[in-house]
């Protein structure tokens, strides 16, 4: 069990503007979760063909989601959709109300602090998911090593 498995769900409420995220994406399942960090990969080698981007965190964007699949972007803030080259993906995030959740210890048990958010923070909190949810790296998060500082926004509102 990791750090993150002991310590409280405290998440900061937020007021998410709408934004821009442009990237490049894959479509997951199950099977396929453990190919994400190949994406980040793929990003971290491009990212600089994104001449445009706004400050200095990178975003994954979940969208599409079922039960059993999701589409991901891995990606940064852009001024439009528009603004990006065409070997890039983009997706609009709405404007929301967000629960904000740090995570902390390596990216590859980020799934076990989605999993408290859902099944433990969740159920009780008095709010319902309101839409795609996602993950914000900032600066200081190192892609070869995995560390650095994580944030999972989650759009709610009061059920």
């Amino acid at each position: 069990m990791n750090q993150q498995a002991t310590l409280p769900l405290e998440p900061r409420m937020e007021e998410g503007k709408a934004m821009v995220i442009a990237g490049v994406g894959g479509h997951y399942g199950k099977a396929t979760l453990g190919d994400i960090p190949k994406l980040w990969e793929l990003f971290d080698t491009c990212i600089k063909e994104i001449k445009n981007r706004i400050g200095g965190v990178t975003y994954g964007v979940c969208y599409n989601a079922t039960q059993e699949e999701f589409d991901y972007i891995a990606g940064v803030e852009v001024p439009a959709k528009g603004d990006v080259p065409s070997n890039f993906e983009s997706i609009e995030v709405p404007a929301n109300h967000y629960a904000v959740f740090a995570h902390y210890g390596p990216v590859y048990a980020l799934s076990q602090t989605y999993e408290r958010v859902m099944y433990e923070w969740l159920p009780t909190s008095g709010y319902t998911v309101a839409g795609a949810d996602f993950e914000r790296y900032s600066a200081d998060f190192d892609v070869d090593k995995g560390t650095g500082t994580v944030e999972i926004w989650l759009p709610v509102k009061k059920r």
